[in-house]
């Protein structure tokens, strides 16, 4: 499979794609709410960035606020466009990153129509990752015995709780506050939260995730889902799980119905 930038927006219908960047393969899915009659705000990307390295990102239009998708897709389209100019130019990942995401902040800022958006961004580069933060969907990477390497920090009332010892993260799947975000693109204040390299290890997964898949399943039911097995049969045991959730089958569960996006991603020889 040749390595390309790829970019899905499922607008209407549901997304996916397979195929191999940074030296390793992914699945990413995106798909709309259920029910839902307005365009699907999300946004995912996958950017190689020369031999054994790719940039890896999932952008969520802020919902309440106008033009959604078109705050998300401009997002993408801005990092995308930033990271091909620096390749060209050798620039190192990581800078390559900041400055992106700064370039992609004021093209959704110059938009003019109070549109925002999150952005959730995982570089590799050989075995190494790093994560970048700005809202509330997530980054998590987990060991195939299920052992949590990392995982992000959404920036929201209930994720600074998290945090800070005060809410669990099944009393804050649950709790009333958790649609709020208190960052994004789009802002004056945008602020970048820049992650610690992690070392990949084998048979380690990589998820990134909109709050579509984070606001209806339990971190623990996500990472049993992904631990191990091929991708393509991860990904659709979390979509079905999701699906059920905002379908309000259990109602002792979280039934949050949103746009849903993800994207899993192992190195080579590393499926359980």
């Amino acid at each position: 499979m040749n390595e390309r930038v790829v970019i899905l927006d499922g607008a209407t219908e549901p997304d996916r794609q397979q195929a191999s960047a940074g030296g390793g393969e992914f699945v990413a899915y995106t798909c709309r709410a259920p029910d839902k009659e307005t365009e699907n705000e999300d946004t995912v990307a996958i950017i190689p960035y020369g031999p054994g390295a790719a940039v890896l990102l999932v952008a969520d239009g802020a919902g309440g606020l106008p033009a959604g998708k078109r705050a998300s897709l401009t997002a993408a389209e801005s990092l995308v466009a930033s990271l091909e100019a620096a390749m060209a130019e050798t620039m190192l990942l990581r800078t390559a990153i900041l400055d992106g995401i700064e370039a992609a902040n004021a093209a959704v800022k110059a938009l003019g129509n109070g549109s925002a958006t999150t952005l959730t961004v995982v570089t590799i580069e050989g075995k190494t990752l790093r994560a970048y933060q700005v809202g509330d969907s997530e980054a998590v990477v987990v060991g195939q015995r299920g052992l949590v390497k990392l995982q992000t920090m959404p920036h929201s009332p209930t994720g600074f709780a998290v945090e800070a010892g005060f809410l669990d993260q099944k009393e804050a799947l649950h709790h009333e506050d958790r649609y709020l975000v208190s960052n994004f693109l789009g802002s004056n204040d945008m602020r970048i939260d820049v992650g610690a390299e992690v070392e990949l290890s084998p048979r380690d997964t990589v998820m990134l995730a909109t709050d579509g898949l984070m606001d209806n399943v339990h971190l623990g039911e996500i990472i049993e889902r992904i631990r191990k097995g091929t991708l393509g049969d991860a990904v659709e045991r979390v979509i079905s799980l999701a699906d059920r959730r905002m379908a309000g089958v259990s109602p002792a569960q979280p039934s949050k119905p949103d746009d849903l996006s993800l994207i899993l991603f192992r190195k080579p020889g590393q499926s359980g």
